[in-house]
């Protein structure tokens, strides 16, 4: 699959918007883990659902834009992602507004959480750009590297996730329940990535080619 080169005049740009959807996906997945749900039988949470969007984003990033520019959106997006999860996680504490004064006292409990998804998300992110990476270059098949990706990425970032954040935890139920809630939260995580996720990756890759195969046609035939 032949790609066109992003304008340099248009790569800040987009790499700013990546940053804020990294952070929002970030945010709104602290915000969803706390809230819990029971699939089949297993326990779970909401947050399962929307995390794999990121791993979309960074794939799709690694593939128009390159390994490098593809971390530094990591890089970029993971500090204001901890200070937002932070603030969002206690303002929203257990799925309810709990007031602004709710800030002015540190909560232990949601900071734990933050922290987790820091450091899962800086693990999880960066296995999978260079697991992509190397697979996008060994394989031509356009479906195995996201693929990949998923299978590790999502391993790493589940497992340091709840780990930090729930191991030997202040609610006994996230206490008593972690290992099995990251089992069946990976499970849930891979199946919607491999399910979804992968082929709407090959939808949108195809869709931004063609969008900026047009636009690069359009530049060169105003030049000429």
């Amino acid at each position: 699959m032949t790609l066109p080169t992003v304008p340099s005049s248009r790569l800040s740009f987009y790499l700013r918007l990546l940053i804020a959807f990294h952070i929002f996906i970030v945010i709104a997945s602290n915000y969803l883990v706390q809230l819990p749900i029971e699939l089949f039988g297993f326990h779970s949470t909401w947050g399962a659902f929307s995390f794999p969007f990121v791993f979309l984003a960074t794939d799709l990033t690694v593939r128009l834009m390159g390994k490098s520019e593809a971390r530094r959106v990591i890089t970029r997006a993971m500090f204001p992602a901890l200070i937002a999860s932070y603030v969002v996680s206690v303002l929203f504490h257990e799925g309810q507004f709990n007031g602004l004064q709710t800030l002015g006292e540190f909560n232990s409990f949601v900071f734990r959480i933050a922290l987790a998804s820091f450091a899962a998300y800086v693990l999880g992110q960066l296995l999978d750009v260079q697991v992509f990476d190397r697979i996008r270059r060994d394989y031509k098949q356009w479906w195995l590297a996201p693929a990949a990706a998923s299978v590790f990425g999502q391993a790493l970032d589940t497992l340091a996730f709840f780990g930090i954040a729930f191991w030997h935890s202040s609610n006994p139920f996230m206490a008593e329940h972690w290992g099995e809630i990251a089992i069946v939260d990976y499970v849930i995580k891979l199946g919607v990535s491999l399910l979804l996720f992968v082929p709407m990756y090959g939808v949108l890759l195809n869709s931004l080619i063609s969008t900026m195969k047009r636009r690069a046609l359009s530049i060169a035939q105003a030049k000429a």
